[in-house]
């Protein structure tokens, strides 16, 4: 979800149908920031003239003059326009170029709203370009971010509800961890898992017959059971990917990847580890989060031996004739055994 005071101001601006001249919209979860991004361009833009009405630029296509243009051209057969610009790093702009974008967005008219769209590009405000810095934040910056797993359930009973379908927390649970927590991938399983079961509640068998889960969510499953000393669990998450046809390099590269981000996350000091892993790593809050609670949980010497056996995993990976999923096999059985011991 998005920071909750933000979120809130947004939904009460659609709520009133009085919307901001500037807004802001980042973050991580593509599914939130596309349903709300959808229902504001519902509220400004009549379909008979978004020809008119509605502009959208690019970092290839926006320029100053065009964006002024659109800016104060005046909405026909309507209240309002709506200007977009998608990936459109404006700090990293040329000073004269962002002298004008400021002075453009320090004057928006009432009835022209301007969105600032990320998706694939970060939005790192720059304070020391003020003029830009401070007429941007005059709009309402929306970070969606990803629920908290509580409310990912409630909104996927709520999907299931909609087909005519029921589903248990557990279950809940389990879809959330085999799709990652991705809202936009949960809602296409969910549409399959439905379709699929032809019973009223939905079952594991359900879930498992359609759902392929993803390979970070599965690598999040084998280090829990790894954190926990279950190494006959974690060879099924292991054996499961290998039967997905995952590539056994892919699987390793994955599980080195997160070990180092654990070992990283239990050297660090101070009171935000995540943020100190998203910074360093450039990885998104969920997956930090997990790694920041996974280092909470293990020693400091077993997250340094990890490290080093992955490492020498992928050696004989790429030098030897051994057997891969041997080596990933013996590796996992290795790193459940040091959890226990630790």
């Amino acid at each position: 979800m998005a920071d909750v005071n933000s979120l809130e101001q947004l939904k009460t601006d659609l709520k009133q149908q009085m919307p901001r001249r500037l807004y802001i919209f980042h973050g991580e979860e593509s599914y939130l920031r596309a349903f709300y991004l959808d229902r504001l361009h519902k509220l400004l833009v009549e379909d008979f003239a978004e020809t008119f009405n509605y502009h959208r630029f690019t970092a290839e296509t926006l320029t100053p003059p065009a964006l002024r243009e659109s800016v104060d051209a005046l909405p026909m057969m309507s209240e309002h326009t709506m200007v977009q610009l998608d990936d459109v790093n404006l700090f990293a702009l040329p000073e004269q170029d962002r002298e004008e974008y400021a002075e453009i967005l320090a004057q928006l008219p009432d009835y022209c709203t301007l969105v600032l769209v990320y998706e694939t590009v970060e939005y790192h405000p720059d304070k020391r370009k003020k003029k830009l810095a401070h007429a941007l934040e005059q709009g309402l910056e929306v970070a969606f971010t990803r629920p908290a797993e509580r409310e990912l359930v409630s909104w996927v009973a709520r999907h299931f509800k909609s087909r005519q379908k029921r589903i248990s927390v557990p279950m809940c649970q389990y879809l959330i961890r085999l799709t990652g927590g991705d809202m936009t991938t949960l809602l296409s399983e969910i549409g399959k898992v439905a379709a699929f079961s032809e019973g009223e509640e939905i079952t594991q068998s359900d879930i498992d017959a359609v759902v392929e889960p993803v390979l970070e969510a599965a690598i999040f499953d084998l280090t829990d059971a790894l954190a926990a000393g279950r190494g006959e669990q974690a060879l099924r998450v292991l054996h499961t990917l290998l039967q997905l046809q995952q590539e056994p390099i892919m699987i390793l590269a994955a599980i080195g990847s997160q070990m180092r981000r654990i070992y990283t996350a239990k050297r660090l000091r101070g009171t935000n580890p995540a943020g100190q892993l998203m910074e360093l790593y450039g990885i998104k809050s969920y997956p930090a989060n997990k790694s920041a609670d996974f280092a909470r949980r293990l020693s400091l010497p077993f997250c340094r031996h990890a490290v080093l056996r992955c490492l020498e995993a992928d050696e004989q990976l790429k030098t030897s004739y051994d057997d891969p999923e041997r080596v990933l096999e013996l590796l996992v059985i290795e790193l459940a055994q040091e959890a226990r011991n630790a």
